[in-house]
């Protein structure tokens, strides 16, 4: 279960942090979409969001699906509480990687801002559904994405990056609740230990910074609205994963922790034998 476990980040959770408003749309520089190291297959794996403490918030599937060059990947997280967390990415990994559509959506009390955004690629266009004072809105934009667009497939992309690269910028479309194109850094922060039934492995540690930029970039921390960073971790090698994450998935949340989880069998049960 390789670099199929995308779920983990769920950066679009970071699009409720920006600050709002037309003067504070930052310039966007040309960037280009990620070369294919490691192509994606077909998986269903399984994952755990909890508090930095411990305890379980949410348990999530991820579902991946590959038709040709094209993959379908959708990760669900169903919240204790009954919040949803749903995203379904579609993009093609012919040389590079390149998002297609995207549909995301946070609702519940775990969301205090709850989205539903769908992003069409081919079409440039991007639609927002959102509540503001109890009436439900629509917001539809086209705009010119750019070819390294990450909604949805930014733990991909980094399982692509190159290991001597020091930091790479990626383009993310983020809800406001007007869609604004903004940009991630993602920085090599070096290696950390972890351990696989005691013996010692090391992943490398990456920090994923939302860079707002012009204005945005010199009021944000003034009016506390400076997103948080996200720190990621990346088993390296021939098959690159995604291991765990700590940050904040949704505006006015603190940072919480995704990372891989595996079945446990009830005590109860037996094998017959």
């Amino acid at each position: 279960m390789r670099s199929a476990f995308l779920a983990y980040i769920r950066f679009l959770a970071l699009a409720g942090l920006l600050v709002g408003g037309p003067l504070l749309q930052p310039p966007m520089l040309r960037a280009e979409p990620i070369a294919v190291r490691n192509r994606e297959g077909t998986i269903h794996g399984f994952l755990l969001l909890s508090t930095l403490e411990g305890d379980t918030l949410a348990v999530g599937d991820l579902i991946q699906i590959c038709h040709g060059n094209r993959v379908v990947s959708r990760l669900v997280f169903h919240f204790k509480d009954g919040s949803l967390d749903d995203e379904t990415a579609v993009f093609s990994q012919i040389r590079t990687f390149r998002l297609i559509s995207d549909h995301h959506v946070q609702k519940g009390p775990a969301f205090p801002h709850p989205i539903d955004m769908s992003i069409d690629v081919l079409r440039n266009q991007v639609k927002v559904r959102y509540t503001e004072g109890g009436n439900e809105k629509v917001e539809t934009d086209h705009l010119a994405l750019p070819p390294d667009l990450a909604n949805g497939i930014i733990s991909i992309l980094m399982q692509n990056i190159p290991p001597a690269v020091a930091e790479t910028k990626l383009s993310f479309l983020a809800a406001t609740p007007k869609a604004r194109l903004v940009k991630l850094s993602v920085e090599r922060q070096g290696d950390d230990t972890f351990l696989i039934g005691g013996v010692h492995r090391e992943a490398t540690h990456y920090v994923v910074k939302v860079e707002l930029g012009g204005i945005a970039g010199v009021v944000a921390p003034l009016v506390g609205k400076q997103p948080q960073n996200t720190d990621v971790w990346i088993l390296g090698g021939d098959a690159p994963t995604f291991l765990k994450s700590e940050g904040p998935l949704s505006d006015g949340a603190s940072s919480w922790r995704m990372e891989l989880t595996s079945p446990v069998w009830p005590r109860t049960q037996h094998s017959g034998r």
